[in-house]
């Protein structure tokens, strides 16, 4: 005798709302874009100017946000967002990388060499205004991503939240040279970058298969399909409790809140 179907209730945002939410990426990804592209341009200059490892690596994050950003915007510019989601993932991690390995290097070569950096008054306010302003699009970028379910996405505002934790141990870096003549800390503040720079891109290398927005339905329907099958007693709530209400099952980080 078999049992009867049970009605699922639809999970994740509605396509009116999908709309919304993918326009809305597009719009932080432009901002996000705009942003570096100002501070590349200026913290490179002067960190040149300055002999700065730290600020030149920070300016060289800028330009890997640039990347990881057009990734996210090649993305969403398809008719099917999702069909590129692997491949933009694999770009900002590689980003990731790359910026890992030059500043590592010049961090050792400016340690080794005994290079010193110079005081960077505009390096220090580009650190206070960058720690003002990433961590806004950041949030904002995750929040979309997080309820559209794009990995990408996710994945990108971290990139702009990386953003913020180098203009702070930038910011610091800078200030205990010019306070203190310290020139040391600024390739050490440099190799911070590179640390977490090289954390986020094996993140985003992995990915998170289990954050798709409907995740918790798909799961459902397993097992109800499952348990109709075989005639045993419903088993839907269990299978949907490993599901999140965004859709992450537990040990997916795509819903973490970065620490």
């Amino acid at each position: 005798m078999g049992l009867p179907l049970i009605q699922l209730a639809p999970t994740g945002p509605t396509p009116a709302r999908r709309a919304v939410l993918a326009r809305r990426v597009r719009l932080f990804v432009a901002a996000t874009i705009t942003y570096n592209v100002i501070e590349a341009v200026v913290a490179i200059t002067a960190g040149t100017l300055a002999s700065s490892t730290a600020l030149i690596g920070f300016g060289l994050d800028s330009i890997i946000e640039v990347a990881s950003a057009a990734a996210v915007a090649w993305q969403f510019a398809g008719r099917d967002p999702e069909a590129r989601e692997n491949v933009a993932l694999r770009i900002i991690a590689v980003s990731f990388f790359a910026l890992a390995a030059y500043v590592s290097v010049e961090s050792v070569r400016a340690l080794i060499g005994g290079a010193e950096a110079e005081h960077s008054s505009i390096g220090l306010v580009l650190a206070a205004v960058s720690l003002a302003v990433m961590p806004v699009l950041s949030y904002a970028q995750r929040r979309a991503g997080r309820e559209l379910g794009s990995r990408s996405a996710v994945a990108d505002s971290k990139q702009t939240l990386l953003c913020t934790y180098l203009s702070a141990v930038l910011l610091v870096g800078l200030a205990v040279n010019s306070l203190f003549g310290w020139s040391w800390a600024d390739p050490i503040a440099a190799l911070v970058i590179a640390a977490v720079a090289v954390k986020e891109g094996r993140e985003a290398w992995k990915g998170d298969n289990c954050c798709a927005p409907n995740a918790a339905l798909h799961a459902t329907a397993s097992a109800s399909t499952a348990n109709v099958a075989t005639g045993d007693a419903p088993a839907e709530t269990a299978a949907a409790g490993e599901a999140d209400a965004c859709g992450c099952r537990p040990g997916c980080s795509c819903c973490e809140t970065p620490s």
